[in-house]
């Protein structure tokens, strides 16, 4: 029996066949089935059944319904009859699918003959080699166009430092209050994460990446044609925001590309760009300053430099996370094969607010505050990271106010902390063999310890290069380059704890890595943009000799953090909820 377009067998609904009679009849419709020879206002009737396809979709279709309601010999019932009226005096139904259909094929594209895609599928899973290789050249162009865009994003974070003065001059506002565009900008490095970093284990690296530094343009031209005050310091703000994502996805990108032989040589010449771009900003922003061009031409130079970075991102990166690697995988093998329900795990995925909350807020604050690891390196990072941010201001007063340099060529002292930085990329960089040998001698399970010799020494330099900066940038009478070459000391120790605490965290604590470093570049973040507004009233204050030696004794005093967890890292480690442990035999 028929009943509303549906065929009822064995007391249940047929939808498979509706679909497949309801699919037919799209294709003929009543002026259809007048060209097949049947009368669209009469009912079929006779040998004439046989031949209409709407009342015909298929044996299967009606195969189960019996010869007394429905035979070639046989006059239709009135049930039968009266479903091929319902449909046929209901023209906007007809109507409807003929849209649909019109719409599917003009604007999906939905031809008779389908593309053939000639793109080789990507070499990965099903055994295959994980994270997906890439060649060389690849990998080389990727790493150098984020190196790139991560020193572009860092920065912009100290250029501003050398138009503070020419900014409260313009707004009449005092010299603390113009340094709030660069605390500003830090504060955005400390929230951006928060966002970027769970969007790009959700939707892959590039997409946040493009995102971010799109953002991140629009808001360096917006400061830069800014009316008033509080423009430029919301705009700086939200800058740092989107200027956070490449320091925060450009280190899981290595981690994607690179395997453990070559991963910590990547993260070292990214975490040298992060370091470096802060360094070599105030002069090149002294120089615009001092120009014609003006102190707005240092947001102007920051966003063409970050319209290239996003051109080049867009043209050069891959999708490198592994999982998003898989959907589109999947996606190419569904065109393939035209099996529909070939999916990724990832696409099984439902954002839940709760856990993203949890996962980003919750969690690491609850780390921060109950690991003694991650509390104690993040006070000792968050001090140094407060320091870099800190010599903005201290640097000009020792080479500018007594030595009366300008602002050009004032900040060139800042190049000795760059190339106290280099040395110890090298010396970190040379340390990867012996790390490696121990690797391979323990079945390729890593010691987190191993990661901190190198902050121990770097502590011990860093403290001994601010008695340095101290005692010898005090008074003009002293060379200028004695206290330049303080720098050596200070950036050395700088690169060498930072970069050693941050991997022997992510060594720690494994699975929880990510929130163990949202805690730290937190707390690290804030330090950065608290430091420089309380510089200028210490120096002056205290003087520029008993100002370094007190940072120099706090310096000291944090040196046994590193020396204390060597030695007993593996027992708290081994106390820990969130820190695995292994057992060796």
């Amino acid at each position: 029996m028929a009943f509303e377009g549906f065929v009822i067998q064995n007391g249940k609904h047929d939808h498979e066949n509706q679909f497949l009679c309801w699919a037919t009849l799209m294709d003929k419709t009543p002026g259809n089935l007048e060209k097949d020879g049947l009368d669209a206002g009469q009912p079929v009737q006779g040998d004439d059944a046989r031949e209409a396809p709407f009342l015909d979709c298929s044996q299967s279709s009606f195969s189960s319904i019996s010869s007394s309601s429905w035979a070639p010999e046989q006059t239709p019932t009135m049930e039968q009859v009266q479903t091929y009226h319902e449909l046929e005096r209901h023209p906007t139904a007809l109507s409807r699918i003929a849209t649909q259909r019109t719409q599917h094929s003009g604007t999906v594209g939905a031809a008779l003959k389908q593309r053939v895609s000639k793109k080789p599928l990507p070499p990965f899973g099903a055994g295959k080699p994980y994270p997906p290789p890439l060649a060389p050249r690849e990998e080389f162009l990727i790493s150098a166009m984020l190196a790139y865009t991560t020193l572009v994003s860092t920065f912009t974070s100290s250029v501003f430092s050398t138009v503070t003065t020419n900014i409260a001059a313009q707004y009449h506002v005092s010299t603390e209050v113009g340094l709030l565009g660069l605390s500003l900008y830090v504060l955005g490095f400390a929230t951006g994460p928060v966002f970027w970093a769970p969007l790009s284990e959700l939707r892959g690296r590039k997409l946040p990446i493009l995102f971010g530094m799109a953002g991140f343009v629009m808001f360096q031209f917006a400061v830069a044609t800014a009316k008033d005050l509080q423009t430029i310091f919301i705009c700086r703000f939200f800058g740092g925001f989107f200027g956070a994502c490449p320091i925060a996805v450009v280190a899981a990108v290595f981690s994607d590309i690179y395997d453990n032989r070559y991963r910590g040589v990547a993260i070292t010449v990214f975490s040298i760009t992060v370091f470096m771009g802060p360094l070599v900003a105030p002069f090149i922003g002294g120089f615009i300053a001092d120009s014609y061009l003006g102190w707005r031409w240092t947001a102007y130079v920051t966003g063409i430099m970050g319209a290239a970075a996003l051109v080049g991102d867009i043209f050069v990166l891959d999708e490198t996370y592994p999982p998003i690697v898989l959907i589109d995988k999947a996606a190419e093998l569904r065109r393939r094969t035209k099996n529909w329900g070939i999916h990724a795990k990832q696409e099984e995925i439902e954002i839940d607010l709760s856990e993203l909350i949890q996962k980003n807020f919750s969690r690491p604050i609850r780390i921060l505050v109950t690991e003694p690891i991650v509390l104690l390196l993040s006070i000792y990072m968050a001090f140094i990271y407060g320091l870099l941010y800190l010599f903005m201001t201290a640097y000009p007063l020792v080479f500018q106010k007594i030595h009366g340099f300008s602002k050009g060529i004032g900040g060139l002292p800042y190049l000795g902390m760059a190339v106290g930085e280099l040395i110890a990329g090298v010396y970190i960089i040379f340390q990867q063999p012996s790390y490696q040998r121990k690797l391979r001698a323990n079945n390729d399970m890593p010691i987190p310890e191993w990661r901190l010799p190198p902050a121990i020494i770097g502590g011990v330099a860093f403290s001994g290069g601010l008695f340095w900066f101290g005692w010898a940038g005090y008074k003009s009478t002293i060379h200028w380059i004695v206290p330049t070459l303080s720098g050596l000391l200070t950036g050395f120790g700088l690169l060498a704890i930072f970069l050693q605490s941050l991997n022997y965290l992510v060594d720690a604590y494994l699975l929880f890595a990510a929130s163990a470093i949202a805690a730290n570049t937190f707390l690290r973040s804030l330090a950065g943009a608290v430091f420089p507004l309380f510089a200028t009233y210490m120096f002056d204050g205290m003087g520029i000799n008993w100002a370094g030696t007190l940072l120099g004794c706090v310096a000291g005093v944090l040196v046994p953090i590193p020396v204390f967890f060597y030695r007993f890292g593996h027992r708290i480690r081994a106390k820990s909820r969130f820190a695995p442990t292994f057992d060796f035999d």
